[in-house]
């Protein structure tokens, strides 16, 4: 019989749904962002102003900018526990990236719905 050691938090499948998930919706994103742009023609202030004043496009910005920080999250999450050897180091480096992801996230909500 086979002894067999589980070690870590199984986290398999579903983190890889969700990357597959959220690179898909930034796919969406950047692909209706560039059709848009090449249908505009012009890239001044007033057609950037005038994209960012609605609801759908600020909305769809920070979808896709929660699903990049979501993303980047499962992968260096990732990276950071097959690299780095000691759990002191990695809880550190968890939560620094951690505490930067959600400061970027409370910026960008900032930048789309502040004055």
């Amino acid at each position: 019989m086979v002894n067999r050691v589980v070690v870590g938090a199984h986290y398999g499948l579903r983190d890889w749904m969700i990357q597959r998930i959220t690179a898909v919706v930034m796919a969406v994103g950047s692909v209706a962002l560039a059709g848009y742009l090449l249908l505009k023609g012009r890239f001044d202030y007033d057609v950037w102003t005038g994209l960012f004043a609605s609801l759908p496009v600020r909305t769809f910005s920070l979808l896709f900018l929660l699903s990049l920080f979501y993303h980047a999250w499962v992968g260096i999450r990732d990276v950071v526990m097959d690299y780095v050897k000691s759990a002191a180091v990695r809880l550190v480096m968890h939560v620094l990236v951690i505490l930067a992801l959600i400061l970027y996230a409370i910026w960008s909500v900032q930048i789309l719905w502040g004055m």
